[in-house]
């Protein structure tokens, strides 16, 4: 059993197989990189299996009761995300929503909706309503 962290480049250190990058890839591809890795003289059908530990946080600010930081869960929504900041202030408006996503090269926020699907790292902007 080998446990690891990824470092800030999204890479881990794995013992034989020195440092394997474990960004963009899913669970399964890299769990078939150690496989594929180990695999060799000395270890002819070896038994991998990744399990994530813990997700990046996301963050939610503007308008909502409790800004800040939030343990990531699979099949996040926005809507959820706004729950878990206490939902949204009186001034809060709801329908204008932004969501800058890590892994957007370009670095814009997006346009969302309640139903928008979050990943970890993203970060969620409820806007002020003028009326």
């Amino acid at each position: 059993m080998c446990s690891s962290d990824l470092n800030d480049a999204g890479s881990f250190s794995y013992p034989f197989l020195g440092e394997l990058m474990a960004k963009g890839l899913t669970v399964s591809q890299l769990q078939q990189l150690i496989d594929d890795g180990l695999r060799g003289p000395y270890l002819v059908d070896p038994k991998v299996s990744v399990t994530i530990v813990e997700y990046r946080r996301f963050f939610v600010n503007g308008e909502v009761k409790s800004p800040g930081g939030f343990p990531f869960e699979p099949g996040m929504t926005l809507r959820k995300a706004i729950s878990l900041a206490g939902g949204f202030t009186d001034r809060a408006s709801r329908s204008k929503f932004t969501v800058l996503s890590d892994t957007d090269e370009a670095g814009e926020p997006i346009q969302a909706e309640l139903n928008t699907s979050i990943r970890p790292g993203d970060i969620i902007t409820v806007e002020e309503s003028f009326f």
